[in-house]
Order: C-alpha cells, then structure tokens, then sequence
C-alpha cells in the first residue's frame, strides 16, 4: 500500500514517456495500481491539483479529459478531504514546515494508515512518520 503524491498523475501527461524516465516510472507505477499489483491511495486534492496543472499547460479540454480520467482510474483509493484531516494538516504544516498542499497529502496518507509516499517532493523527507519514495 502506498500514497501517491500529484506527480505521479503529472509527469505522464505533461512529459513524453521517451523523452522522461519520471514519466515512465510514473506510469509503471499506475498500472501497477490499475492492475492491484499494489494497492494506491491519494487526496481528492489530487483531482485539483491534475486539473489545475493540466489546464495551465495545456488548456481547458485536456485538463477537463484529465480530470475525467483521474475520477474513473481503476483501483485508486481516495481519501476524502474534510473538516477533520484539514486540522491535522495544520499540525503537520506547523511541525515540519511544509507548505499547506504538503501538510494535507501528508495528512490524507497518515489518516488513510499510509507510511511510504511516491513522490519526487523532497519535502515530504521531513515528515518522520513517512517514507518518501522517488519515482
């Protein structure tokens, strides 16, 4: 089980799987999700953050695909976020300084009892609690 951070989702959209090995583990690891090879969560703040990053970069069609895509991917836990998770996040910005979208990926795995993080943010190194795997 682990915790997938936004740019695992990012780098096959935004990169060439020849041009980017990022792109081309990330995407191993999500069909290694798709097929339950290994069990995936992450924060409905994801579903923001792919849009967000998409549309910025390759406007407002691919960024609506996307989001359509990320929604319907199979096996993918999502951890809602809510009043209770946004109060822990606080903490956690607060204990390890890290900024606001960190603090709440952060708490969304440690709330969903995830302890290792695939992401290539060296950020989340100064989180105790978890194990941060590079993509």
């Amino acid at each position: 089980m682990v915790y997938l951070d936004t740019n695992v989702f990012i780098y096959p959209v935004i990169y060439e799987e020849s041009v980017s090995k990022k792109a081309e583990k990330a995407k191993e690891v999500l069909l290694r999700v798709a097929t339950r090879e290994i069990e995936g969560f992450t924060a409905t703040l994801t579903w923001d953050e792919i849009t967000w990053v998409t549309k910025r970069l390759l406007g407002n069609r691919d960024a609506e695909e996307q989001g359509k895509k990320f929604l319907a991917f199979p096996n993918l836990n999502l951890v809602t976020i809510d009043s209770s998770l946004i109060i822990n996040a606080q903490k956690i910005m607060e204990n390890y300084d890290l900024n606001p979208r960190d603090a709440i990926h952060t708490s969304a795995a440690l709330v969903s009892g995830q302890r290792t993080i695939i992401s290539d943010d060296q950020d989340f190194d100064k989180v105790k609690e978890l194990r941060r795997t590079h993509i």
